[in-house]
């Protein structure tokens, strides 16, 4: 049978139609037919771009309050860092024995947690210098399809593989256009909030934005295996990995130097990928490329070592996760000071705790909170200066780069994006901008979804 005529079989019998009418309805159809890119106008209260670990948050409580919302996110599934990125254990929701940030977020972890039968972290004992003992461990892909199914209760209109090209202010909001496969939409909107992680949305709005001249490393997340750690000569092996290094074969900054700690680790958050952007296709794409292509050079080069020789990858992130590219320019930019001495602003919506992480060609050395300190985001951090009908949420939050070495971090982010939500519902509400709705109700919506706002801790 000729390979046209097999295909026809299989269709007509997938499609419980006889091969006949199958190919007389196949001959109706020209050949040389292009199938035309579809176009579309949507209209909707809410619209959130990027559906990362802010951007869900943010969708869910739009959605939830009521609002007609759509969440834009240009690869295939929602979670971000946590999950595309592979840092499965956002954190941290804990400090000093009390629970600061909570809200969707936390209830989407605590429910991943049960769905997988994990286990928690006790809480109530300090982790001390040893922050990761806090951050929650998540199947990340279960993760994944758990807060794909809470966007969709709530109502929220998910379009994935999709990014804005263009975004227009318009007299009650924002008109952004998106390219898709095989679609263009335009997407009218009240208020917009931007969880690119990159402040991509504010740019094409046309705000300034900030970057750092040197941005850190990114890490592709991987597990690796097949050998005994207690069986390897660790003095050969840090011998053999110094040759290859002065020989320019490997390069000693990809895995901070420490080919133990790698081994030690079996792979998890020890990659870096020196220079990773995700700001374009293009500088993503290369951050991929190098990733991998480091991570595929090492496992050659330990697997000519002694009781390594069976070494194999196990599993690997698609992507590189991205620690930092732009910032907002707000209307207050949170400051080092600001972060490590707890300040308590009058407008703050949102704690954050986490060390200052800040990642280097050397590696990294978190620089941890003094005892009793909490700090807090301001909603006036959120807010590009001089706009309207706009926040953010997330990574870009407007801060130094050592504030936002910490800021950037889930716990976080899932915190800023329930309050940017918040804000840009009660803005819908009252017909106003994020910045000048009633704080009180502000406080109170975010309170009646779980949220915690600093001050009441």
């Amino acid at each position: 049978m000729k390979r046209r005529s097999a295909l026809a079989s299989l269709g007509s019998i997938s499609l419980g139609i006889s091969s006949k009418d199958f190919l007389l309805k196949e001959k109706e159809v020209p050949v040389n037919v292009y199938y035309s890119i579809k176009k579309q106008t949507l209209k909707t209260d809410i619209l959130v771009i990027g559906g990362g670990t802010a951007g869900v948050i943010a969708a869910i409580q739009a959605g939830r309050a009521g609002k007609k919302t759509i969440l834009v996110e240009n690869v295939s599934q929602l979670g971000g860092t946590t999950t595309t990125g592979g840092v499965a254990y956002p954190g941290i929701f804990f400090a000093w024995g009390k629970q600061v940030i909570s809200g969707i977020g936390w209830e989407l972890v605590k429910e991943a947690v049960d769905l997988n039968d994990d286990v928690l972290p006790n809480f109530s004992i300090p982790h001390g210098k040893n922050h990761p003992r806090h951050q929650v461990r998540l199947n990340g892909q279960l993760y994944a399809m758990l807060i794909e199914e809470k966007c969709v209760q709530a109502g929220v209109h998910i379009r994935f593989y999709e990014t804005p090209t263009k975004i227009t202010p318009q007299k009650n909001g924002w008109l952004v256009e998106t390219i898709g496969k095989g679609i263009n939409t335009e997407i009218q909107c009240n208020q917009l909030i931007d969880c690119t992680g990159n402040a991509f949305a504010t740019t094409l709005a046309g705000y300034p934005v900030l970057r750092e001249e040197v941005t850190q490393p990114g890490s592709l997340m991987f597990q690796i295996g097949g050998y005994d750690f207690e069986k390897l000569d660790l003095n050969l092996i840090r011998e053999k990995y110094q040759e290859e290094i002065k020989k320019g074969t490997l390069d000693k900054y990809e895995f901070r130097n420490n080919v133990i700690g790698l081994l030690k680790s079996r792979g998890d958050n020890i990659s870096h990928v020196m220079g990773a952007d995700s700001t374009t296709s293009e500088s993503h794409t290369l951050a991929n490329i190098k990733g991998r292509a480091s991570l595929l050079n090492t496992v050659r080069f330990l697997r000519t070592l002694p009781n390594l020789e069976k070494l194999k990858i196990i599993d690997v992130q698609n992507e590189t996760a991205v620690r930092e590219t732009y910032r907002i320019d707000g209307h207050y930019q949170i400051s080092h000071e600001d972060y490590v001495t707890g300040k308590m602003f009058d407008d703050a919506v949102s704690y954050s705790y986490y060390p200052i992480d800040l990642h280097d060609e050397k590696g990294i050395i978190p620089k941890h909170l003094n005892e009793g300190v909490v700090p807090t985001i301001p909603l006036r951090a959120l807010v590009p200066k001089n706009s309207r009908n706009l926040i953010v949420a997330g990574r870009c939050v407007s801060s130094d780069r050592l504030a936002n070495s910490a800021l950037r971090v889930q716990a976080s982010s899932m915190g800023m994006g329930q309050a940017a939500a918040a804000a840009a519902v009660l803005a819908h509400t009252h017909g106003t901008t994020p910045l000048e709705v009633p704080f009180g109700e502000l406080k109170n919506l975010i309170e009646s979804h779980g949220g915690i706002v600093p001050g009441l801790v």
